[in-house]
């Protein structure tokens, strides 16, 4: 009977592995994650009880201790993923890593049983094992295949300054998943007794992807065990460190960080919601009402227990939103104009206006849209922006707005422009900024370039920041976040 195997702390394994925690925890911090003394000493608790055979287990107490928020979750599975992957010599295929100690290159004999010696696996056997693997959803099966894949085709060799994502390429390349779906479909549905019906056909393609996308992940930890092996947890997680999503730059995200920003943006507009109305309510008291304050205390015998104040009415703000929706910086409107929607309840009217050289309000568009999602792509599929080549240009855009809508700016209009002010070299329009200024309650200008960016090349923001109150750096969700604190 196997003895079981002892919870981190015991005897001497204790120092090294609270070590690699330390490391763990480091990095953690490093990838942005806010992880406090406290959590630190919590970790370290609760890994004290979970047998170090039990990966799942120890991964989830981390997490349960470390991770405070679902879109931190994929950094901190990377970090994981690097810190308490299975290296070195002692961890090879075949010595126990496997499920029931097989040795892989025993799944992969595609020789009948009773037959010995042959020729190694030729690449139309690995094909042939992988496809069957995919059909019958052999776990065991689709590991031992990533394994052989990646020592056949990644091309992984010691010390060489590589990225995994070059060795991940190769291998998925070389084992042509391009059309293993159909093929596998087409399989199914000639061993059914029936032909599928459209439900059944949906179910079969979401297993198969899922299985896919199972291959795709054990190829890349196979890649990530020999890297790690090879060159240390702290030099992988440097390679594969990533921001949070709060952190991704709207400008330079790739297609799968903008859908998480689309995820994480909810909650951020929910939670800057609720503090403002915090703010608001809270800001109503206003001096103390020494009258009724003596009067209400009589009721004390003369002591002012409970002070009375003198409460504000403040009315709502308006809120103009003017975004450029140009190239890159639509990216960064269109999150922008997610936020201010999410939060108009403490507004009492929000208008919206989008331009390139051209100007348009596209307020209806958001009050006639269920989804602002919808609201957004109707804005740039139906917006009036385009003037004469579609360019930037600050200059032409503003004049429009001042001539139609300057009327409508007031003292109690908050005025947001939101775009890098790169005017391609065209006229600045910068009295406009001036008389906005001298009508609204406030204008403040969001830029999502970075402040070493501004007044280089064709970037004019000083000779707009002049007539603003407030300038701010705006290239991610957590900058956005500081603004809406700091200035409602």
């Amino acid at each position: 009977m196997t003895a079981p195997t002892a919870p981190i702390g015991a005897g001497t394994a204790e120092s090294p592995l609270l070590a690699l925690l330390g490391g763990f925890i480091a990095e953690l911090r490093r990838a942005g994650l806010p992880v406090s003394l406290t959590e630190h000493l919590d970790a370290m608790e609760a890994v004290r009880h979970i047998p170090l055979d039990d990966r799942e287990a120890f991964k989830f107490a981390l997490a349960a201790t470390l991770v405070k928020h679902h879109a931190h979750w994929r950094a901190f599975e990377t970090v994981f993923e690097v810190y308490f992957s299975l290296r070195g010599a002692e961890h090879e295929p075949g010595d126990g890593t496997w499920a029931d100690d097989v040795d892989p290159a025993e799944l992969l004999d595609p020789r009948p049983e009773g037959m010995g010696g042959g020729e190694p696996l030729s690449d139309e056997d690995l094909a042939r094992l992988l496809f069957a693997a995919l059909l019958r959803g052999d776990q065991a099966q689709l590991r031992a295949v990533a394994w052989r894949a990646v020592q056949r085709y990644a091309g992984m060799e010691p010390g060489r300054p590589v990225g995994g994502t070059y060795y991940l390429y190769r291998t998925l390349r070389n084992l042509g998943l391009d059309d293993l779906l159909e093929r596998l479909l087409e399989t199914i549905g000639e061993e059914a007794e029936r032909p599928l019906t459209p439900l059944e056909e949906r179910l079969e393609r979401d297993e198969l992807e899922a299985r896919i996308d199972q291959l795709r992940k054990e190829v890349e930890a196979e890649i990530r065990r020999r890297l790690v092996a090879d060159r240390g947890p702290e030099a992988m997680a440097r390679t594969l460190r990533k921001p949070l999503p709060e952190d991704v730059e709207f400008m330079h995200a790739t297609r799968e960080e903008m859908e998480a920003l689309r995820k994480a943006i909810d909650p951020l507009t929910r939670k800057l919601a609720a503090r403002l109305s915090r703010r608001r309510r809270h800001s109503r008291r206003g001096v103390l009402d020494f009258r009724r304050t003596i009067r209400q205390s009589l009721s004390y015998g003369g002591v002012p227990a409970e002070p009375r104040f003198r409460y504000k009415r403040p009315a709502k703000p308006e809120i103009m939103v003017i975004a450029d929706i140009s190239g890159s910086v639509a990216a960064f409107a269109r999150f922008t104009l997610h936020l201010v929607y999410a939060i108009s309840s403490h507004f009492s009217k929000v208008r919206s206006f989008v331009f390139i050289d051209g100007l348009d309000e596209v307020t209806n568009l958001f009050e006639t849209s269920e989804d602002i999602t919808e609201a957004v792509h109707r804005v740039n599929t139906s917006a009036d922006v385009v003037w004469v080549d579609g360019h930037s240009d600050y200059g032409h855009a503003l004049g429009v707005f001042w001539d139609r809508y300057g009327a409508s700016v007031g003292p109690k209009t908050t005025v947001m422009i939101l775009g890098d002010a790169r005017n391609n070299y065209h006229a600045s329009g910068s009295w406009v900024m001036r008389e906005l200024h001298r009508k609204a309650r406030r204008v403040f200008w969001l830029n999502p370039e970075p402040r070493s960016y501004w007044d280089t090349g064709d970037s004019i923001m000083s000779e707009y920041s002049t007539h603003c109150d407030g300038t701010f750096e705006v290239r991610t969700l957590r900058h956005l976040e500081r603004f809406v604190e700091k200035t409602f």
